[in-house]
């Protein structure tokens, strides 16, 4: 056999057992920006790469019952962890690694004003200034359902629940919130501090007292790996907690 064909085929046989080692995690939206520090911090601690899918914690539920061949879920909500607990596809029953936080975000060039109380919100729906505001869908991603809370808090659901553009996961929403799509949105604080929405946005943290607590739960799934267990207790560990409170989340 050429030595050309000889050198792919080993290659090939290289690449096939890191992805084999690596494990595949289910993530929850709101961790999309602060998974690659996650990552980075695990690797140089001994742990390998990671294959992540990120979604709504509903939707990710669902693909897991499904037989989707996750290894971890992180999940932003414990009720889709439980799910899958009592359908027996989780090695234990998991445990919470944080808390979200709900941030009320406009464009920096919109007349609406972002603050915490959400005032700059309600001005804006009287004088008609907003036609569009983003959220996450309520029915299965926790930071919309929060939302919807929030709104109703305020005294502003009715209002302007006509006016909702309603993402599929609160990383779409927050897409919608900084775009001609919308006038702002409610996404989580995480997503606003990321780079990529923090030069554009005007933000405000909600007080967390408006909304049920967003719990951040993660379990390991039946076909668990060695590797998948490490950056599990790496979840745990103070370098990990570090990172995820100085990136929006608060501490469990």
């Amino acid at each position: 056999m050429p030595r050309l064909w000889i050198a792919l085929i080993f290659l090939l046989m290289q690449v096939a057992n890191v992805q084999a080692k690596s494990p595949l995690i289910a993530a929850a939206s709101s961790l999309r920006f602060v998974m690659p520090e996650l990552e980075q911090a695990f690797i140089a601690s001994g742990g390998v790469k990671l294959r992540i899918s990120f979604g709504s914690s509903g939707n990710l539920s669902r693909q897991i019952l499904q037989g989707a061949p996750h290894e971890l879920f992180l999940s932003a909500d414990t009720s889709y962890v439980s799910a899958l607990i009592d359908k027996g596809l989780t090695k234990d029953r998991g445990e919470i690694y944080a808390y979200g936080r709900i941030a009320f975000i406009t464009a920096k060039i919109s007349k609406v004003g972002a603050d915490s109380q959400l005032d700059g919100l309600r001005s804006a729906l009287v004088s008609g200034r907003i036609k569009r505001f983003a959220i996450a869908n309520p029915e299965h991603a926790p930071y919309g359902r929060a939302a919807r809370q929030i709104l109703e808090k305020a005294g502003l659901w009715k209002q302007i629940r006509p006016l909702l553009v309603v993402g599929e996961n609160v990383s779409q929403t927050a897409q919608f919130a900084t775009s001609s799509a919308a006038q702002g949105g409610l996404v989580s604080y995480s997503l606003a501090l990321a780079p990529v929405l923090a030069t554009k946005t005007k933000q405000a943290l909600v007080p967390s007292s408006w909304h049920q607590p967003i719990k951040h739960q993660m379990v390991l799934l039946k076909n668990a790996t060695r590797e998948t267990v490490g950056f599990y207790k790496f979840m745990r560990s103070p370098q990990a907690q570090e990172i995820l409170m100085r990136n929006g989340f608060s501490k469990y």
